[in-house]
């Protein structure tokens, strides 16, 4: 009994009333109750069903001054837990009575005090200490009531005991079965919506009014600065079916935790789509601060997936609001990450950014561009673009392009002349400078 006397009626004293167990007894136990026994319990049991107001009231008073787990639930609602506690014993005591009649109620009763203590956040040793209370009590008053109608039946009265306490612990067993289950669906109830809130957030589809409870049950701060992180497997052969499944297979700072953190650089908070994965990363700082610019370095430099795995880091972004923009900037990042693999900062590849914002644009300038050294065997037109984008990543310095290509700085000024002479195009001219750059960025990410 939680406040509650299980059944105390078993074995032989079931088998009075021509009942069966609900569950068989260990082999080592043998009950010693006999009809005697069973007659000297009822009559005191019949005493406690008459009482049990008062039994009620002084088991609420006991768990409120020796169970601390009980205090809240009791200050909150005296009146609620006195009507369970009054249920319980009513039930319970009278399987000391009619245990077939009241086997299958006072199950129930514990199955659901099990239940709403679970929902209730009652620590689960705080219910099972309240059942044993309540056996204890009952047994003593037990006791008590048939030493003043005649001491001399008390030693009958002991030959029920280990029945009585046998029942205690299976009554313990079915409210913590009970307790668990509950629980168990509750932590799926919170995980789903914390992971409903989590997509929709990143969707941008969380209503403005939800945000207050979004910012409380995933422990973040409505007005946090943050980032999103997208991570995805590189593209994958027509040899292999089915969607690809991003790896996440991320160390344990960035890996997703078992529950959310108002901290920044804690365990983010990951939602997964059919092509990748998608993490809330809390920055430090506040809105409309600058933040450490290592930061987004420091997660991207921590990150440590498999080969061929392709990362995009977004920009940082002002409250909860925001995480649909930072979701979309993540993207971003995740499209200008090479096919091989590597971790992009959205920030530091903004041109690259912009072409794979707009494929059809960037396709078109590269075919502008480039589109005359189509003409080209494809082994002269390789050598070309290799040494254009040697010079170009080299900050236009012929004598570090020819290191990098094994080569003299005057054949890397050649292949440049030859470019400009086949495309019309000056790359002294800022202008086609810029132009020839988006177009090689287009062609290596747009695959044009």
């Amino acid at each position: 009994m939680e406040a509650a006397m299980p059944q105390v009626v078993r074995s032989r004293i079931a088998v009075l009333h021509g009942a069966h167990p609900a569950t068989p007894l260990p082999r080592s136990f043998r009950s010693l109750a006999d009809r005697e026994a069973v007659e000297v319990l009822h009559r005191a049991a019949r005493v406690l069903v008459a009482s049990l107001p008062v039994l009620t009231d002084r088991l609420v008073e006991a768990l409120y001054a020796q169970e601390p787990g009980y205090r809240a639930a009791i200050d909150s609602d005296r009146a609620e837990v006195w009507q369970e506690v009054h249920h319980s014993l009513r039930h319970n005591v009278g399987s000391l009575i009619q245990p077939r009649e009241f086997r299958d109620a006072a199950h129930r009763t514990s199955r659901w005090i099990g239940e709403i203590r679970a929902e209730q956040g009652v620590p689960l040793d705080a219910v099972l200490h309240a059942f044993r209370m309540g056996g204890a009590m009952v047994w003593q008053d037990l006791v008590d009531e048939t030493a003043r109608r005649d001491p001399d039946d008390v030693r009958l009265l002991v030959h029920v005991a280990a029945d009585v306490w046998n029942f205690v612990d299976e009554h313990c067993g079915i409210v913590a079965d009970a307790y668990r289950q509950a629980e168990r669906r509750l932590s799926w109830r919170r995980e789903n919506q914390q992971r409903l809130m989590v997509a929709a957030l990143l969707d941008g589809t969380a209503r403005i009014a939800d945000l207050c409870e979004a910012a409380a049950m995933l422990g973040l701060p409505e007005q946090g600065r943050y980032a999103v992180l997208a991570v995805a497997s590189a593209p994958r052969g027509p040899q292999q079916q089915g969607p690809a499944r991003p790896p996440l297979t991320l160390p344990a700072a960035l890996s997703p935790g078992e529950g959310p953190s108002t901290a920044p650089g804690a365990a983010p908070l990951w939602h997964t789509g059919p092509d990748a994965a998608f993490a809330i990363l809390r920055l430090t700082g506040g809105p409309g601060e600058a933040g450490d610019p290592g930061e987004l370095h420091a997660i991207a430099d921590a990150l440590d997936a498999p080969a061929g795995t392709r990362a995009g880091i977004g920009s940082p972004v002002d409250g909860l609001a925001a995480l649909g923009d930072a979701r979309r900037l993540a993207e971003t990042a995740l499209r200008a990450c090479p096919a091989s693999g590597g971790t992009v900062l959205l920030d530091e590849h903004l041109p690259d950014a912009l072409v794979v914002s707009s494929p059809a644009l960037g396709s078109a300038l590269a075919d502008r561009v480039l589109g005359p050294l189509g003409r080209l065997d494809p082994s002269d037109r390789d050598v070309i673009l290799e040494t254009l984008t040697a010079w170009l990543d080299a900050d236009g310095s012929a004598q570090r392009a020819g290191a990098r290509l094994y080569c003299h700085r005057n054949t890397v000024l050649n292949r440049l002349r030859r470019f400009e002479q086949l495309t019309g195009r000056c790359l002294t001219r800022p202008r086609d400078a810029v132009e020839v750059s988006l177009a090689l960025a287009a062609r290596r990410l747009l695959g044009t």
